[in-house]
């Protein structure tokens, strides 16, 4: 799995051997330094490590280890959260010991990785496009591919970076126009 995510985030002109983490510092320095010249340096940095954060977040979850999970995630008060399983956004977070538990107990064991396939950045916000490759027991489901598309805002806090909005949705593979018709009508099946 991680080859063909190493040579999917890949430009034609980097080499297949170049690391996926040197491949994505290489692509998020030059969108960087296309938007935003002076500022390129530090925000190059704050990206790469959101970058790294958001990995290690995602496998955290994905095997159900909401303590280190919540070790790493600094969400904001005003966090909105679209889910992939739909409807509307909720709002806040609830990172009592309760509800920790009650995420490790849903999500059992997988494995992750994670393909950026754009960032933005200013001063103050940065966010990260990207698709979770991802499979697990989610649920008491069998194992199988969770893989989301995935937008996540970060917003700085004096020196820290805080996450404000998150999306994710499961639409990574495509569908065709009644699928997407279907999905929309609310239907339960989109085939």
């Amino acid at each position: 799995m991680n080859d063909q995510i190493d040579h999917a985030i890949a430009s034609p002109d980097v080499s297949p051997a170049v690391s996926r983490r040197a491949a994505i510092t290489t692509a998020t320095g030059l969108a960087i330094s296309t938007f935003l010249p002076g500022y390129a340096a530090s925000a190059g940095d704050a990206i790469a490590g959101l970058i790294r954060t958001a990995e290690e977040k995602n496998a955290a979850f994905m095997n159900g280890d909401m303590d280190r999970w919540a070790s790493l995630a600094r969400i904001a008060p005003d966090f909105t959260l679209m889910q992939p399983f739909g409807g509307p956004a909720s709002h806040g977070f609830d990172a009592s010991p309760k509800r920790l538990a009650e995420l490790s107990r849903y999500f059992q064991g997988g494995e992750t990785a994670l393909e950026v396939g754009q960032t933005y950045a200013s001063e103050k916000l940065v966010v990260l496009v990207m698709i979770e490759r991802q499979r697990g027991k989610v649920g008491g489901l069998p194992d199988q591919d969770w893989s989301l598309r995935v937008t996540e805002v970060y917003r700085k806090d004096g020196s820290e970076w805080e996450l404000v909005h998150r999306h994710a949705d499961p639409l990574v593979h495509h569908m065709n126009l009644e699928q997407a018709a279907a999905l929309a009508r609310g239907a339960t099946r989109i085939d």
